[in-house]
């Protein structure tokens, strides 16, 4: 990470998670919260070993990480990763449309399993088809491979569709919070369609949800049809490479 972007993010969450020193002790730096944050994320290394490295108890550790990653997303989701405005909508399926070849396209779906240590109490409801227990982050991508919106939290066990139907994002799809533009006509054509996001199989089909043709239905036209699909949607798989690799 580039020390400007350091910065920047230190900028924005500095106010929220620096303490005041008091006669027993010295609080701890918010540049040396977020780096010991920015550290865990990156790697993957345990409290534990963060504890010894940083010279800090475990808890204090694992107090840290916690109340820096929640002020890292309040403070930076608003900015970063707000609602998008219908002409932002707009934007993007003229870009999937200019890279992908697939008109009125408003963002790729899909969800990715984080493997977990299993809650208390939880039973199966975490454990997923990868034989592994997990939560689901369930997100959105625009053509240009950028996170459009994410949610974290999705059990384990559920399908990708059933993490759908209980988000945020279907909600506010079904309160007409989230402003899809009105349907116009496709390039070339007099055929009205509306905007879609896109995803597999696994999605719910609904006016602003397409997914593939299933097997059974084939024909040359729908073959054709998935193929442009499957392209547009590849954009939120690329999404989830990049994210794993970094963090």
């Amino acid at each position: 990470m580039p020390l400007s972007t350091f910065d920047y993010i230190l900028s924005k969450i500095s106010p929220k998670i620096t303490k005041e020193d008091t006669n027993f002790r010295k609080s701890i730096r918010p540049e040396e919260k977020l780096f010991i944050t920015l550290r865990f994320l990156s790697t993957g290394t345990g409290f534990r070993a963060l504890a010894y490295s940083f010279r800090m108890g475990k808890s204090t550790i694992a107090s840290i990480v916690h109340e820096t990653c929640r002020v890292l997303w309040t403070e930076l989701v608003p900015i970063h990763m707000p609602i998008p405005t219908e002409q932002r909508l707009k934007d993007i399926a003229e870009d999937f449309e200019a890279t992908w070849n697939f008109p009125h396209c408003i963002g790729a779906i899909d969800g990715k399993h984080c493997e977990i240590k299993n809650p208390p109490k939880s039973g199966s409801a975490h454990w997923c088809y990868k034989k592994r227990n997990s939560i689901v982050m369930q997100a959105v991508a625009d053509a240009k491979r950028k996170f459009v919106a994410v949610e974290v939290g999705g059990r384990g066990k559920q399908s990708d569709g059933g993490t759908f139907i209980a988000s945020t994002l279907y909600k506010l799809i079904e309160k007409n919070k989230y402003k899809i533009p009105m349907p116009k006509r496709l390039p070339n054509s007099d055929v009205i369609a509306p905007y879609v996001l896109v995803g597999d199989e696994a999605y719910p089909l609904k006016h602003y949800l397409m997914r593939p043709y299933p097997e059974r239905v084939l024909n040359n036209e729908r073959k054709c049809f998935n193929i442009r699909l499957s392209t547009a949607r590849q954009t939120i798989e690329c999404v989830f490479g990049i994210l794993t690799r970094k963090w």
